[in-house]
């Protein structure tokens, strides 16, 4: 209350609010708890962007995520040896030829360092992988379906 309004109350029984028996119950503040939601209380509460219940924001349709599985063609040229010697590569004239899809790979990405020659065989290869093993010596191979 402003200090006029309060000046103006001093020594009122009711400051301003009519008889006394008109802010007895709960009436006066449009029901308790959730009461009223699906009228008026909804409506204040939308006009402020916020409803109970209810996210503000953009979500992506279900059949629109879909989880990549990736490697760094840094890890590829760490594990290169233990791949072949797994069964998972080959080694043929100094390059490792490694099939992604046989891992369960789709993509690849370009953290890391190569020192080896690696020809990779992949779905999808980020710009800086395919750069990082093509100056090795290596190649990108994308399957076609």
């Amino acid at each position: 209350m402003s200090k006029e309004k309060t000046k103006k109350f001093r020594g009122s029984r009711t400051c301003g609010g009519g008889t006394t028996k008109n802010r007895r119950g709960a009436g006066n503040r449009g029901g308790r708890g959730r009461s009223g939601e699906n009228k008026h209380h909804a409506s204040l509460a939308r006009s402020m962007g916020y409803h109970r219940g209810h996210q503000k924001g953009f979500t992506l349709p279900l059949k629109m995520i879909r989880d990549v599985s990736i490697v760094n063609v840094g890890e590829l040229d760490e594990l290169a040896s233990q791949l072949v010697d797994d069964g998972f590569a080959e080694l043929s004239d100094d390059v490792y030829n490694i099939n992604l899809p046989n891992l369960d790979i789709e993509k690849v990405l370009g953290s890391g360092k190569v020192s080896k020659k690696l020809a990779v065989t992949a779905q999808e290869f980020s710009a800086t992988a395919r750069s990082k093993i093509e100056e090795a010596g290596g190649s990108c191979v994308e399957p076609k379906e």
